[in-house]
């Protein structure tokens, strides 16, 4: 069982580090394509939005093809597409190279967390889950910083060109290594779209739209946070986003455990503590110690966020659980593009200052709604 989860953990980890690397190279990107920094935060709603709206139907779609064809399949794709991207003359053909892995990004994911929860029986779910989401958070840990001390050092191009190399020896891999997936019996996709007419659903969705977007309202400008606010240079930013990423360790961890016990509780709970760290940034950020345990706060619960959405809708929708996931990625892509928007806005308007404050609003306004829900059938389920 582990070899599977494994191998779909380390393609994960490139999958993800496409989508967020960005963070960390958002400042030389816009600098080279002569565009200003919220022009170029576009490029993370454009992949978040691409996501949000065609994840569902397209996962609905690919569900029934074999699963290692189609994950090697995803993998060359977003190869390609890194390697495009490395060479990219201006903002309208990064824009494309951003739009293609948007469209494999919510296959893979659903369709991987699916896999692993087959393995292993909906009462793991999380912690199954929790295994393939390592890749995701070793891509905050070393991917999204590497990407940025690369940057520093060859350019951001040369980051691109880095990461589309590594996801074709990730094609090559899951091609030699992973066996032929066993996935449940096809479902139509009048069925799985059919769970969408339930409220509990719907608000499920919501809930991820609200907490995304609050983490990304300020996570998406964070490398230009610690350069312009704190006076950090490009390597020292990296390091410190390397930082960010490793105590999610911490985070995916806890996430996993508390998510299988109540998954609107877990929810709550990591929302109160992110709205702590996010808040205390900025009053922190000459204050080495302070500075870190904001964001050693802020780190631990946004990993432990991603996990406990992702699985929360999945349970909310055992029959078809990597629909569920899918409409988690797009409840949480649209969040994440509706976040770079709010985030590009506050900076124009009020500063980078203000980016705690707007993104703790709107974490705010998720614990809310999950207060809402736990009069739901999900409040009586300690343990789905």
């Amino acid at each position: 069982m582990m070899l599977p989860i494994l191998l779909l953990s380390a393609a994960g980890f490139t999958v993800l580090t496409t989508e967020f690397i960005i963070v960390g190279l958002l400042p030389g990107i816009a600098r080279d394509l002569a565009v200003s920094i919220p022009q170029a935060g576009l490029l993370v709603t454009l992949f978040a939005f691409t996501v949000a709206c065609l994840g569902p139907f397209l996962t609905a779609y690919f569900a029934r093809f074999e699963r290692r064809k189609l994950f090697v399949s995803i993998m060359v794709l977003f190869g390609l597409a890194n390697l495009l991207a490395a060479m990219a003359p201006n903002i309208e053909v990064m824009a494309v190279a951003r739009l293609l892995p948007a469209l494999a990004l919510p296959v893979f994911w659903a369709l991987a967390s699916e896999a692993a929860m087959d393995l292993v029986g909906a009462e793991q779910a999380g912690q199954a889950v929790a295994k393939i989401s390592f890749g995701v958070v070793c891509a905050t840990v070393f991917g999204i910083p590497v990407g940025a001390l690369v940057a520093d050092a060859l350019g951001w191009r040369a980051a691109f060109g880095l990461l589309g190399a590594l996801a074709f020896a990730k094609a090559l891999l899951l091609f030699f290594f992973l066996p032929i997936q066993v996935h449940s019996a096809e479902t139509s996709l009048l069925k799985q779209f059919r769970v969408l007419r339930s409220l509990e659903m719907q608000g499920h969705v919501l809930l991820s739209v609200l907490v995304f977007c609050g983490m990304f309202t300020a996570y998406t400008y964070l490398a230009d946070i610690l350069e312009r606010l704190a006076g950090f240079n490009g390597t020292v930013v990296g390091w410190c986003l390397m930082a960010f990423g490793a105590v999610g360790l911490i985070g995916n961890s806890l996430g996993g455990r508390a998510v299988d016990r109540h998954p609107l509780w877990a929810s709550i709970g990591f929302s109160l503590f992110m709205i702590m760290g996010m808040v205390a940034l900025i009053p922190s950020i000459h204050s080495t110690t302070a500075l870190a345990i904001a964001m050693a706060v802020w780190g631990i619960t946004q990993a432990a966020l991603f996990l406990v959405s992702h699985v929360r809708l999945m349970k909310t929708a055992p029959e078809t659980p990597a629909f569920g996931a899918s409409l988690n990625i797009s409840g949480a892509n649209l969040g994440i593009g509706l976040g770079a928007i709010v985030g590009g806005h506050v900076i124009d308007n009020f500063g980078l200052g203000s980016l705690g404050y707007a993104a703790s609003g709107f974490i705010g306004l998720s614990i809310l709604l999950a207060l809402v829900l736990m009069r739901g059938p999900l409040s009586e389920v300690t343990q789905v």
